[in-house]
């Protein structure tokens, strides 16, 4: 229990002493991640592709900002890339603070409403010129949040406890959503490494020491 202990706290001691550093995070979008999971229909009630994409954010070492750049997959970014309006993109947001699975409220909006990244709008969003997405680029600059702030929700960023959406007209409580999850640094990593060994080795080291049972 106590080499458990130690193995959870690791993480967030190296992550305490590391220092201020750019910060990348990811996220994966899927439909099984919303709550509950999407299963994409057209308006007659067809099958269409499931929507998907990945996202990336870098915190600079300020930590006044949280730049991103979104791919996104079968959803319809203009409204006429497809057919049928079920697919069309409606809003866009981050949610927090949530665990994997858990809905929450909107505390950035960059695609419809709310929106939120207006000091300065760095919103570029690039419909795909074949097939059906598009990308997002933005900035969650420190004074812009939906009635909070970048600061006040790095805590539950960097925590794993927030997540990207997207919103269509079929499912508007979000079709598509991806957990966001901070990317341990190599040098972080060998840290941990390092420390593991170490713990592993004490415990070990304790469990040879223990007189044979007789």
């Amino acid at each position: 229990m106590a080499l458990r202990t130690a193995l959870l706290a690791l993480p967030m001691i190296l992550y305490a002493v590391s220092g201020h550093a750019a910060v990348i995070l990811t996220a994966n979008l899927t439909n099984s991640q919303e709550n509950p999971p999407t299963v994409p229909t057209t308006s007659t009630g067809n099958p269409r592709p499931a929507s998907f994409g990945t996202a990336t954010f870098e915190l600079n070492d300020a930590m006044t900002a949280l730049t991103m750049n979104a791919s996104v997959f079968n959803i319809d970014f203009t409204g006429t890339q497809t057919p049928d309006p079920f697919d069309n993109l409606t809003n866009a947001h981050i949610h927090a603070a949530a665990p994997p699975g858990t809905n929450t409220g909107v505390v950035w909006g960059f695609i419809g409403l709310p929106f939120n990244d207006t000091n300065p709008n760095n919103v570029v969003v690039t419909p795909f010129l074949n097939g059906v997405g598009g990308t997002v680029t933005g900035a969650w600059d420190a004074a812009e949040g939906n009635g909070t702030t970048l600061a006040a929700q790095l805590p539950s960023i960097l925590a794993g406890l927030s997540y990207i959406n997207f919103h269509t007209v079929q499912f508007a409580g979000g079709e598509t959503r991806g957990q966001i999850l901070p990317v341990p640094e190599p040098a972080s990593m060998a840290l941990f490494g390092i420390g593991l060994a170490g713990l592993v080795g004490v415990r070990l080291g304790r469990f040879r020491r223990r007189p044979a049972s007789r």
